[in-house]
């Protein structure tokens, strides 16, 4: 789990007014910097399938919410890869 502090940082980044936590972009946000996390931990625990399969619900949550962002919003969709640092697909 993030700390506040990380969650914090990770949405000043991304949000799109002063109260977001909801939108596609905090979201994606959020989910990118526990998916890093989580790789971190996975590097050091090869083994620990249950973490394992948390991180791909993960990344398949991501992926969802890019193509929907991707379909009904295209510019918000390419501002966030390039906030992120994430590959377009």
């Amino acid at each position: 789990m993030l700390t506040p502090k990380e969650k914090a940082k990770v949405l000043d980044k991304v949000r799109i007014h002063e109260k977001d936590t909801g939108s596609p972009e905090a979201q994606i946000g959020l989910l990118t910097a526990e998916i890093e996390r989580l790789l971190s931990h996975l590097k050091k625990h090869k083994k620990d399938m249950h973490s394992k399969r948390g991180l791909l619900r993960m990344v398949a949550r991501r992926r969802r919410l890019l193509s929907y962002l991707k379909e009904e919003e295209p510019r918000r969709y390419s501002a966030i890869l390039k906030k992120l640092g994430l590959k377009q697909a």
